[in-house]
């Protein structure tokens, strides 16, 4: 069974408030995708539901899902909220990346 990941309060936060302001559940999906440019990239979405297979973790109301494909890539992450002067972004902490980029928002294994 692969870990499980963590969203942190400030993450949850956010999510709360994007999805108040769009009127959905405070449901946020993660998902890998190809691409980016170390070879994987984080996708994000509000989701009005957990599938059946997800893995499911809550912090403070805030739900994260992930489907079963994307948790062995990204198991034991941490997905924070972070506000910097580059601007405002999730960003993953993820112990399976053998590398990353600049941007925070691909990865490679």
């Amino acid at each position: 069974m692969a870990e499980t990941l963590t969203l942190t309060p400030s993450a949850a936060k956010r999510v709360a408030w994007i999805a108040e302001k769009q009127t959905k559940p405070a449901i946020l999906r993660l998902s890998v995708e190809g691409g980016g440019c170390s070879g994987f990239q984080y996708k994000f979405d509000l989701t009005d539901a957990p599938q059946g297979d997800d893995s499911v973790s809550e912090t403070d109301g805030v739900m994260l899902v992930v489907d079963p494909i994307s948790l062995d890539l990204v198991g034991g992450s941490v997905v924070d909220f972070v506000e910097s002067l580059g601007g405002a972004a999730f960003r993953v902490e993820n112990p399976n990346a053998a590398a990353g980029c600049g941007c925070g928002s691909s990865f490679g294994i």
